[in-house]
């Protein structure tokens, strides 16, 4: 299975017995949107919801950890998830928070998961079925995660390769967060960056149409970050959500996997004992 999907292929695949649609929005603070009251009001025929915050660790201080395998899996079990399934996840933004969705699943060792290229927008403007109101609860299912440690990073792997040069660290946020000069949507937390990191906006990843960019496109920009083939890279954000959709268009591209830093920015920012800096 394809890491990105087109609206035609996923038209074509609804209502297959072994395909799962789900609805990973989420909206940063600043936002005064409701996921869920607006996956309700219109979502993709038979998609439910995929709660960033619920799928995650509830022990954890900062937000949306990853959750233990033992949790993944009680929760996908719960959310009608087999390890047979075909898994697709948009988002109503286009293409953003989708990608926290696709990595988490792969993370737990479910290669059968993909985001839809360009998400609900571009579903919308091509005039295809919605649905309204809250779906039908999921038939249970029975779920076994396989966790992948190498696609997570901790604060410890990330000081390690800004140190030696072990890892390339590239940041999503917008360059005006990564360079200190905007604020982040976390009251009190500062904005700039780790130094030695590089700044791949998650948008520049992205066409005028919200759809990913051709693999040699996602290739030179990339490389102007410093991202080569067959070095290793570690991707950041605020707190873990577009950096993964870093880690999808380095896969598009033909890079090394990334391991995604689930701490990102907010846990870096927030600790006295690390080095930030702007430019």
């Amino acid at each position: 299975m394809e890491d990105l999907v087109g609206t035609e292929w996923l038209a074509a695949q609804l209502g297959a017995p072994d395909l799962l649609v789900f609805d990973a929005t989420k909206y940063l603070p600043n936002e005064p949107f409701d996921a869920k009251a607006l996956f309700v009001e219109a979502h993709i025929p038979g998609a439910h919801y995929f709660d960033i915050d619920l799928v995650a660790d509830p022990d954890a201080s900062l937000p949306h950890m990853a959750p233990t395998a033992a949790r993944f899996e009680r929760l996908m079990g719960a959310m009608g998830v087999s390890n047979e399934h075909r898994v697709v996840f948009y988002d109503q933004k286009g293409l953003q928070s989708s990608a926290r969705g696709w990595w988490l699943m792969r993370l737990f060792g479910h290669a059968k998961v993909a985001v839809l290229d360009g998400g609900l927008p571009r579903w919308r403007r091509e005039g295809r079925a919605l649905a309204s109101g809250a779906p039908a609860a999921p038939h249970p299912a029975t779920y076994r995660a396989s966790l992948h440690a190498r696609r997570i990073a901790g604060i410890g792997d990330v000081r390690r390769a800004l140190a030696d040069g072990s890892a390339l660290v590239l940041d999503a946020r917008a360059a005006g967060r990564f360079a200190g000069a905007a604020p982040e949507p976390r009251p009190g937390l500062p904005s700039g960056h780790m130094p030695g990191a590089a700044n791949i906006p998650f948008t520049e990843l992205l066409g005028p149409d919200g759809t990913m960019l051709p693999p040699e496109a996602l290739r030179a920009r990339f490389a102007a970050a410093g991202a080569t083939p067959g070095r290793a890279l570690i991707t950041s954000c605020g707190t873990g959500v577009t950096a993964c959709v870093l880690a999808l268009g380095a896969l598009r591209a033909g890079l090394s996997e990334p391991a995604v830093y689930d701490g990102s920015w907010t846990e870096w920012a927030s600790r006295p004992d690390t080095e930030k800096v702007t430019d």
